[in-house]
């Protein structure tokens, strides 16, 4: 059926054209051969048209939210809008919009961990709710190495003293099980290179087991893809 929503562009000296929002739809029509699509064109100076390829990138379906909280970020400094306006700008709500930039306060591991999509924004909202960022630390570690649901991150959340309890018997069972320093290295690189969790325990002198989290099909076959370049 073609492209239904128009790309926007912008005159570019030589007769050319600037693309300025559409980049997805642009290329796909490219992938399918299509020799016309339709546009729309307008004069706007570099300023308009960064704002604009802004507002459209946080849009799209699957930007990551570290992504969109530094587009909001931008708006906001670079473009001088309150977060009312950027709000207005994207159809967000304020609140949004301002619980979405409080991602940016995370600690820097959290934040690598979100990008790499160890953990979801519902974790780290989670995680975000303790003021503490040793405490924040913390529960990112359990939520890692136990494969904790956002639920369960809320309720250790709101309970830091479940945490502390939650974190010792962890230690325990760690220690029980036999998994030393370099075991847990080797579930670390496991975890950071499938991109998913890994769990690695002994059952007894020198045998044991590794357990894989996948979420569906398409994400088995990601992982077994991965696993073949081994």
């Amino acid at each position: 059926n073609g492209v239904i929503e128009p790309i926007v562009v912008r005159p570019f000296p030589g007769g050319a054209f600037e693309l300025v929002a559409g980049e997805r739809r642009f290329r796909a029509s490219v992938r399918a051969g299509l020799k016309k699509i339709p546009a729309v064109c307008r004069v706007m100076d570099d300023r308009k048209s960064l704002e604009i390829a802004l507002i459209e990138n946080i849009q799209r379906e699957d930007i990551n939210p570290l992504e969109c909280a530094e587009a909001y970020k931008r708006l906001i400094e670079e473009f001088r809008l309150t977060q009312e306006q950027v709000a207005e700008r994207v159809g967000k709500r304020r609140s949004t919009v301002a619980n979405t930039l409080r991602l940016l306060s995370l600690p820097e591991p959290i934040l690598k961990s979100l990008a790499a999509e160890e953990i979801t924004e519902g974790h780290a909202r989670a995680i975000l709710s303790l003021q503490d960022q040793r405490a924040q630390m913390r529960l990112w570690q359990q939520v890692l190495l136990r494969g904790l649901s956002v639920r369960d991150t809320e309720g250790l959340a709101r309970s830091p003293e479940s945490l502390k309890s939650q974190r010792r018997k962890l230690n325990v069972a760690r220690a029980t099980a036999g998994v030393d320093a370099n075991l847990a290295n080797v579930e670390d690189k496991l975890r950071r290179f499938l991109g998913t969790r890994v769990a690695i325990t002994r059952s007894g002198g020198s045998k044991g087991r590794i357990e894989i989290d996948f979420y569906d099909d398409e994400d088995l076959m990601r992982i077994l893809d991965l696993m073949s370049q081994i």
